[in-house]
């Protein structure tokens, strides 16, 4: 299964471009169905777009338990990063059946759609539109870089775009989700544990900011003239480091939009993005401030795009799971995931991690090895076994 999910989407950086409502995005999907169909799943989509593979009649005999991760990717993206928790589902299915497990639940198998949020700007899109958390009608409007609105894209894939919004009839199937996902940081290389249960996300967010000046060309204008949002841009850029000392949080400025965009022109306008994240929303607030504060001294403004305080999951399941495996670690993530927006419209969910010996995330760099992995897969098969069996 590696091998054959491992070309899709490949950029000739040796990262991933695995961008929601694409060709590529399709290949994937594509690839989800012929393995849930190898399976004898039955493969069914939800009203975002989200593929379920079933083993088991959800409707008759569930509520049931569902597993699973993304396949989309940031720009030049790791390998790992969301499709290793697909592919370790689909595993420990296979696991379950050689060892003969008739399950008393039923189980699916879940594809979520752009987690990663790298073409629109939503993360975790795909399951914050099935439980309601992203409004339909605002998803509808997103636009990428192109100016392509999500629900053009959205109509070219073949989604009922009508439709798209919270869909109540997928989540009554499901009593309890697990995910499992390749650690972002290098916590389990120090504890030297191949596997770790998850016991909440961290509290991130993002917002976007628009710096204006005056486009003028480059060689005739006087600096004293001059109205260049790039300055602008780099006060902010310093402004965020410094903000995330000052509140002990992690602040990025990651991405970034110049207009006209020319070698030669001072640019008219600058749009920048801020990733802000820390152990406390308190903190993460406190440095989104100064960053708005910095960005309205040069004359500009801030938008927050999205909000997710400190996702818990559910705690009595985290130590079921950690006892079922032995006694492994119990880990929070800065990282946001598809298990925290069901976790927060009140799905009972857990997560499990895999080591990363380097903690690069995010990056061609990205890895976890053979061994680990599937130590993931027979741990998660463990789980499974017992929350179907």
């Amino acid at each position: 299964m590696w091998g054959e999910l491992e070309q899709l989407g490949r950029a000739g950086t040796g990262g991933y471009r695995r961008y929601a409502w694409t060709p590529e995005d399709a290949r994937l999907r594509e690839w989800f169905a012929g393995q849930s169909a190898a399976r004898g799943l039955d493969l069914v989509q939800d009203r975002a777009g989200n593929q379920w593979a079933w083993w088991g009649d959800p409707d008759a005999d569930g509520p049931g338990v569902a597993v699973g991760s993304h396949l989309d990717s940031v720009p030049d993206g790791g390998a790992f990063d969301g499709p290793l928790g697909v592919v370790s589902a689909l595993a420990a299915v296979d696991a379950l059946r050689e060892s003969g497990v008739r399950p008393t639940k039923p189980l699916a198998v879940v594809h979520f759609g752009d987690e990663e949020g790298a073409r629109f700007g939503i993360a975790c899109a795909g399951s914050r539109l099935l439980t309601g958390a992203l409004d339909a009608d605002r998803a509808r409007g997103l636009t990428d870089g192109d100016g392509v609105r999500m629900a053009e894209a959205m109509a070219a894939a073949g989604l009922d775009v009508s439709h798209v919004g919270r869909d109540d009839e997928t989540l009554r199937r499901i009593d309890s989700f697990v995910e499992l996902h390749v650690e972002q940081g290098r916590a389990m290389v120090d504890m030297d544990a191949p596997v770790a249960v998850g016991s909440a996300i961290r509290p991130h967010g993002r917002w976007r900011y628009e710096l204006p000046g005056e486009a003028n060309h480059a060689g005739t204008t006087l600096l004293a003239d001059r109205r260049d949002p790039m300055l602008a841009m780099a006060a902010v850029v310093l402004a965020a480091r410094a903000a995330a000392v000052r509140h002990d949080t992690v602040a990025t400025c990651g991405k970034l939009r110049v207009e006209p965009n020319g070698v030669n022109a001072i640019p008219s306008r600058v749009t920048g993005w801020l990733d802000a994240r820390g152990p406390v929303p308190e903190g993460v607030l406190a440095t989104v401030a100064d960053v708005t504060a910095a960005v309205e001294e040069h004359g500009g403004r801030v938008e927050q795009e999205s909000w997710t305080g400190v996702t818990r999951f559910d705690a009595d399941l985290a130590a079921e799971l950690a006892g079922l495996l032995g006694g492994v670690p119990v880990l929070d993530t800065g990282a946001g995931h598809d298990a925290g927006i069901l976790s927060a419209a009140g799905v009972r969910t857990a997560m499990l991690f895999v080591r990363n010996p380097t903690g690069v995330s995010h990056s061609p760099l990205e890895h976890a090895e053979p061994d680990d992995c599937e130590a993931g897969v027979r741990a998660l098969s463990t789980v499974l076994a017992s929350l179907v069996g």
